[in-house]
């Protein structure tokens, strides 16, 4: 715990008594000379870090320019353009990176990064906020409030952290100078920035100024380029899709793209599970990892014990693990709605992270609701 302000600018003060010189040895010192106008002005304005290379005319980004407006009816001469003033970025190089081997995973850890009181007041805000938003595209798609409100909790912190990267120079980084060290995913990136291309054009936006992640995702629920094109939809029917500063459109969104992968109306994400005992049986059902592939017999068959629900549900289940560091792994039975919010974001932990946020928020609801049905004075009056 940090010291309080006071104790700090005691212990400062005490550190300056007994680090100045007493009064006769510092007379006896001479003077120091006056520092010149030159080295004043040095010290005032440190050097500027050098600009990121630009790609300019490099033969690779011209040629692909050239082959994607062909391909997708734009204007070759402005597509070149915005691919020349793209800057070859080191830190997006070193993000991309995975962790170094042996960082040792930590589920509690995790989760007390996103199910916090500041990310739970916000969520519950924007749920107040996109009500209505929130019912209608339950009614259309069949995703519950909570797992929207979820996902863009964890995204984004409900608008507060959305990117600071220009999207044109993070992926043509890593479209034409992905790091070694890790598999090339550049044919993946060079797909997302001939999308964002697209896109751009398409909403009138000028390609330089959209900021995003440093892997090139866009907006509240920080959408890849290429499900912006597919997937994002005009919720508020203003004829624009806008996912920066539209919480409509980006509820729509969301729900509409887990739809698209399969999401199940009123099908639970997990069960609870005590995993087998033996470790042989535990291991043959963690080897699918999060893809549903036992049915609930075939789990109490292999020594894992499931909640009612769990016992009751008629389709196939996978056996996941969350690691917590040194303590015991964590274990949930995920059903193929889990499978649909690793779509999202391939991480077990991911998405245990937006169904415990959303849980968590869906409860600050139901507690604020219950207030005010107890006192409508107090919850009609002003603030």
């Amino acid at each position: 715990m940090p010291a309080p302000k006071s104790a700090l600018a005691s212990i400062a003060l005490i550190a300056l008594a007994l680090a100045a010189p007493p009064a006769a040895l510092a007379a006896e010192k001479p003077a120091r000379k006056p520092a010149t106008a030159k080295h004043a002005a040095a010290k005032k304005k440190p050097r500027a870090a050098p600009a990121a290379p630009l790609y300019g005319e490099r033969e690779d980004l011209r040629r692909f320019a050239a082959e994607l407006a062909e391909r997708r009816g734009l204007d070759a001469d402005w597509v070149a353009a915005q691919l020349a003033q793209a800057r070859r970025l080191e830190t997006v190089q070193r993000l991309v990176m995975p962790p170094p081997a042996g960082t040792a995973k930590d589920w509690a850890a995790y989760r007390a990064r996103f199910v916090e009181p500041r990310r739970i007041a916000a969520g519950l805000a924007f749920w107040q906020q996109h009500e209505d938003a929130l019912a209608r595209a339950q009614a259309r798609w069949g995703v519950p409030p909570q797992i929207v409100v979820g996902i863009i909790g964890v995204e984004t912190f409900y608008g507060r952290i959305m990117g600071r990267f220009r999207i044109v120079d993070a992926l043509a980084t890593l479209a034409f100078d992905f790091p070694g060290g890790r598999s090339d995913r550049s044919p993946f990136f060079r797909r997302e920035l001939e999308e964002f291309l697209v896109w751009a054009q398409r909403e009138g936006l000028d390609a330089q100024q959209v900021r995003g992640s440093f892997a090139g995702a866009i907006g509240l629920p920080q959408f890849m380029p290429s499900n912006l094109n597919r997937l994002a939809v005009d919720f508020d029917g203003d004829g624009h899709v806008d996912l920066g500063g539209n919480g409509v459109d980006a509820v729509g969104s969301v729900a509409n793209f887990l739809a698209a992968h399969g999401w199940q109306p009123g099908l639970a994400a997990t069960h609870a599970v005590a995993p087998p005992v033996d470790t042989a049986a535990r291991a043959r059902l963690l080897a699918p990892d999060i893809e549903p592939s036992f049915t609930p017999a075939e789990f109490a068959a292999a020594g894992a014990e499931l909640d009612a629900g769990g016992r009751a549900h008629a389709g196939l289940l996978a056996l996941v693990e969350l690691q917590n560091g040194a303590a015991a792994p964590s274990y949930v039975a995920g059903t193929a709605n889990f499978r649909v919010l690793t779509r999202y974001n391939a991480s077990s932990y991911y998405a245990m992270a937006v169904l415990a946020l959303g849980d968590a928020v869906a409860q600050a609801r139901a507690a604020a609701l219950a207030a005010a049905a107890a006192d409508p004075a107090a919850s009609a009056a002003p603030n």
